[in-house]
């Protein structure tokens, strides 16, 4: 069964973001997501520095299914991504909310957050899939 943290924000194209205390976004994919996937074998991250707006393809994600794009839910700048999926992508098949987070962004505009669902509306969303 997924779980589906109150304190992030949800995509529809199953991205979850999480704003810390300095205004940092940190960008990674569902629980949802991660287990219709299957087992994760590689994931392709961002360039640091890329500037991107929200909605735009940012990364891959392959499993033994299929690969994936992944879409970044907000506008801003790539400023930190998770190295340690590179060598150990299955990371986000047991821990998709902490150490698998994909990347972080520095926003660029606050308002996209606005159009990201609640962990309520994204988690009714998955049950109609």
């Amino acid at each position: 069964m997924s779980t589906y943290p109150d304190d992030l924000k949800y995509a529809s194209s199953h991205e979850w973001v999480k704003i810390d205390d300095d205004g940092i976004a940190t960008v990674g994919i569902s629980d949802h997501a991660q287990q219709a996937l299957g087992d994760i074998v590689f994931i392709e991250l961002p360039e640091l520095n890329t500037v991107v707006a929200a909605g735009n393809d940012i990364a891959v994600v392959e499993s033994v299914k299929a690969a994936s794009d992944i879409y970044t839910p907000i506008s801003g700048e790539v400023i930190d991504i998770n190295e340690a999926l590179v060598d150990a992508p299955e990371i986000v098949n047991s821990d998709p909310y902490e150490q698998g987070w994909l990347f972080k962004l520095k926003p660029s505009d606050e308002a996209d957050l606005d159009e990201l669902m609640d962990a309520d509306t994204y988690k009714e969303m998955c049950d109609e899939e």
